[in-house]
């Protein structure tokens, strides 16, 4: 892998290139035969990656938690962020319609 690669080359990856590339970094780091500037540019690469990586999973992550969940509504595959929960959404209402 480039160092050189721009995190939104490395962003728009999909999930198991990205994870190939981090593999590979991390190989070449074990073999511990890299110069100290090398090491640290890789190590600094796999970082980004493994963000990267991990931003992905946590993304699926909570579209299966909608889709899977027991309200009774049928989940739908729909951006997230999108539905981001309102602090107030499932909070008490009074009289008037306001929480607490």
């Amino acid at each position: 892998m480039s160092t050189e690669s721009s995190r939104e080359e490395l962003e728009a990856l999909p999930f198991e290139q990205a994870l190939e590339k981090l593999e590979a970094l991390v190989a070449r780091m074990e073999t511990g035969k890299l110069p100290l500037e090398e090491l640290m540019q890789n190590f600094e690469a796999g970082s980004e990656l493994a963000k990267i990586c991990r931003a992905k999973l946590d993304t699926l992550e909570r579209k299966i938690e909608l889709l899977t969940r027991d309200d009774g509504d049928r989940g739908s595959w729909t951006d997230f962020e999108a539905e981001v929960p309102s602090p107030t959404r499932n909070a008490p209402q009074d009289d008037e319609g306001m929480p607490f």
